[in-house]
């Protein structure tokens, strides 16, 4: 019963936090309000994988920008990846990539009954590059995403894992109707969530 009690306790709070989104004029705080608020993402590559090659190819990883809470993490995407992923193989050739976030994954949009293509159920596209993070900023990666998912600290020693993080160069937010709107970097990074 006590369990039951935290959890709902802990859902309301999920649900409190994610309540409060930005409005539509603030693309930059959308785009990083988003990202902290979702666990996971579609990451699109260029395919290197034979019958595939050059082809578009989609696969969900799990993501973090900081661990869950009001803090609003750092705005970077962070993955915990291996060399034995098939998209990972798609990076090594061509690290270009872009990564779709969406709060289709939060109670937000299913308290609003907004279907995951309304623009009201906010989601972000960025594109940039995959890059392997240096170890100054290895603690933090891991900080962030063993955080969110806690599993990943006892997946198999033997695929070599490493951190990363997306590199951006370009932010889309869809979050409002009338379309699109651009982000920069450095509108995105100097927000506060």
């Amino acid at each position: 019963m006590a369990r039951l009690l935290l959890l709902c306790a802990a859902s309301g709070l999920l649900l409190a936090a994610v309540a409060a989104i930005p409005p539509p004029e603030e693309a930059a705080r959308m785009a990083r309000y988003v990202l902290h608020s979702c666990d996971w993402g579609a990451l699109a590559t260029l395919s290197a994988q034979e019958g595939l090659r050059g082809r578009p190819f989609a696969n969900i990883f799990s993501l973090s920008d900081g661990p869950p809470g009001p803090s609003g993490g750092s705005g970077v995407p962070y993955l915990y990846l291996t060399d034995m992923e098939i998209s990972v193989q798609d990076l090594e050739v061509n690290s270009n990539a872009s990564l779709t976030v969406s709060l289709a994954q939060t109670p937000y949009c299913r308290k609003h009954r907004y279907d995951p293509q309304n623009p009201l159920c906010a989601h972000i596209i960025f594109v940039g590059s995959i890059v392997k993070v240096n170890d100054s900023e290895a603690g933090l990666a891991k900080k962030a995403l063993f955080s969110r998912h806690p599993e990943m600290e006892s997946w198999p020693k033997d695929h070599n894992w490493f951190f990363a993080k997306f590199n951006i160069t370009n932010i889309w937010v869809l979050d409002y109707f009338g379309g699109l709107k651009i982000v920069t970097p450095e509108e995105y990074y100097s927000v506060k969530p």
